[in-house]
């Protein structure tokens, strides 16, 4: 019997995969979830999520990436198609695949707008790195079971929600402004729930104790030896003599 067997199972036994439901990493705002109310179960993910990248993608070709009446009408026309299926159980083979999707329509919006808009390349980079930081959050926190409070995803608006934003403030000749704004939105909400995260998170005592009748120390009490004791009084090489 191997030690493994003799604690009552193997080490792979002792992790459990934590599978995040994949309708939490979609990332919809209160607009995207609504709309899944009305036809629940009745719009296939993936599909919906595809055509509204197809979508996003031709009216950003029509506009040639610029800002324009009908770029600006790329999040609705997205948000009309993708959020039907924000109910749906994402329980097909290849659901797995619409937050990727929506991810690249999302970031593709914001980053081909931006950058044919003449929105500066910083402005546009540090934006993307403010969304992606807060999907990267929702992907991490499931593996140690915990999720982002609801309060707090609602506040980060959503994938669509943040491109209504930018459309938005290109409608009123602010897109600089908006990407900005947003930026620092997403920046602060960001890093204020870090803050609480590791605030409300108890300190373990990680101090090691030897087990009684082992004779072994404390690791982190280690000390290093004088000439003269462990090493019987021959001096150490390249101090006060030859090796």
């Amino acid at each position: 019997m191997n030690a493994s067997a003799a604690h009552g199972g193997s080490d792979r036994d002792r992790y459990v995969l934590v599978r995040p439901d994949l309708r939490f990493l979609r990332d919809d705002s209160h607009m995207a979830l609504l709309l899944g109310r009305i036809a629940p179960g009745g719009a296939p993910p993936l599909l919906t999520a595809l055509t509204g990248l197809l979508v996003v993608g031709t009216l950003l070709a029509a506009g040639q990436g610029r800002l324009a009446g009908i770029t600006l009408f790329a999040p609705v026309a997205a948000l009309l198609l993708s959020g039907l299926a924000s109910g749906h159980p994402h329980d097909g083979r290849f659901d797995w695949l619409v937050p990727p999707v929506l991810r690249v329509t999302e970031y593709g919006y914001l980053a081909v707008l931006g950058l044919a808009s003449g929105v500066p390349g910083p402005l546009v980079f540090v934006l993307l790195m403010a969304v992606a930081c807060h999907h990267g959050d929702d992907v991490a926190r499931p593996a140690v079971g915990a999720a982002r409070p609801a309060g707090v995803r609602a506040a980060a608006l959503g994938w669509d929600g943040r491109m209504l934003v930018i459309a938005v403030g290109g409608a009123l000749h602010a897109l600089a402004p908006a990407y900005g704004i947003l930026a620092g939105y997403l920046a602060v909400l960001l890093v204020r729930e870090a803050v609480r995260t590791w605030s409300a998170t108890p300190v373990a005592d990680v101090r090691a104790s030897a087990a009684p009748g082992e004779g072994d120390t404390d690791p982190g009490d280690q000390r290093i030896p004088r000439p003269g004791h462990a090493d019987g009084g021959r001096p150490a090489a390249g101090t006060n003599g030859e090796a």
